[in-house]
């Protein structure tokens, strides 16, 4: 029997919810929320109008992601997350911005790729900081590998694009050379990519800037 754990977005850790955040997820998820089932979604429907569609994974406190909605109201952007605080930070953001173009699954992402959005429906996809396992024995786990790759290109029309962003430069390192050795994908760069402008910097980078940390973004298209 293969004992190899399925490849997930998240790692489960417990969180305080605060009691802002509580409200938040009692009152504005019913609304801005889609429950994860095994069934394809029609975004046109979930967002009521034909715009394009970014999907993002993982988006820890939300910050960044109202910030790219707040400042990028011609898009449209589905997130994923499975951590109940940061859903209802950000939920309580889309209400201080009033934004209608966020929608939130609390669920993993590879199963929402699988089961809930249909080919070629996704203009990009955003996955910023995600767990980079540092361990060697753990790298198995990291979500950017070929497998997750190949899903995630045929989830996004042409012309559609991975934007990725670490702090781990091993990490960068091998996300670069996953996406490069995808066929379908075409680098925006030569190497690593300079940041976007739609991505703001975030608290956490901050700090790591001022200790020297580095920070690297891979930008990649869909032929």
């Amino acid at each position: 029997m293969n004992s190899t754990p399925a490849i997930r977005s998240f790692v489960r850790r417990q969180g305080r919810i605060s009691n802002a955040q509580a409200r938040a997820l009692e009152t504005l998820l019913p609304r801005y929320g889609i429950p994860y089932r095994e069934a394809v979604l029609n975004l046109h429907e979930v967002f009521q109008r034909d715009a394009a569609k970014i999907f993002e994974i993982g988006f820890g406190m939300g910050e960044a992601t109202a910030h790219i909605a707040r400042t990028h109201p011609e898009n449209d952007y589905l997130c994923s997350d499975v951590h109940t605080p940061g859903i209802g930070s950000l939920l309580k953001l889309i209400a201080e911005f009033d934004l209608n173009n966020i929608r939130i699954i609390q669920h993993d992402a590879v199963e929402i790729l699988q089961h809930m959005l249909a080919s070629q429906s996704l203009d990009g996809a955003h996955i910023f900081f995600p767990d980079p396992w540092p361990k060697k024995r753990h790298h198995k786990r990291r979500l950017l590998q070929t497998s997750f790759i190949y899903l995630l290109h045929d989830r996004l029309k042409p012309g559609g694009y991975i934007h990725a962003a670490t702090d781990w430069q091993e990490y960068a390192t091998h996300i670069l050379n996953v996406l490069e050795a995808h066929p379908g994908l075409v680098n925006t760069a030569q190497d690593f990519a300079e940041k976007p402008a739609y991505r703001p910097t975030t608290k956490f980078e901050q700090r790591g800037l001022k200790l020297s940390h580095g920070v690297w973004d891979i930008l990649f298209k869909k032929e």
